[in-house]
């Protein structure tokens, strides 16, 4: 952003309710699997809560928070969660995503369902954080350039 008019009620309301929003990002990811919700809602909720303190902040603020030489490292790793149990599933001699060939001993078919679902919610969720960041991050930068 161009110019950065700093207020301190603005950044006191983003930095009280930035935690809320959060914290209800991961119930959506954790309880996405048999509720409404799941990974993407779950995502875009935690990189709102990210996104809010970075508007209402600036750079300065900003650089508290999550990195921008990091958002592309979380974007992959919760790619290769996502790709890694599918691709786990068919060395198990499943389907890709057949959660039910998961290697968790000791679990019923409808546990590893429910796990797997939840490694896949997690997965997705990390990534869609990172990309929304990022996204965000670099239309600030291209501001600043022009």
């Amino acid at each position: 952003m161009r110019r950065q008019f700093d207020s301190p009620i603005v950044i006191l309301g983003s930095r009280l309710l930035s935690p809320y929003i959060m914290v209800f990002g991961w119930y959506v990811i954790f309880h996405g699997h048999y509720s409404p919700g799941g990974g993407f809602q779950g995502g875009a909720l935690l990189a709102a809560s990210i996104l809010l303190i970075r508007v209402a902040g600036g750079r300065r603020i900003s650089r508290l928070q999550i990195q921008e030489f990091a958002t592309t490292p979380l974007a992959v790793i919760g790619v290769v969660i996502y790709f890694a149990t599918g691709l786990v599933s068919i060395a198990m001699g499943g389907y890709f995503l057949d959660y039910e060939m998961l290697p968790i001993p000791g679990l019923d078919p409808a546990w590893l369902r429910y796990y797997g679902i939840l490694i896949i919610e997690i997965g997705i969720g990390l990534a869609v954080m990172a990309i929304l960041i990022m996204i965000y991050d670099n239309m600030v930068r291209g501001e600043d350039y022009a």
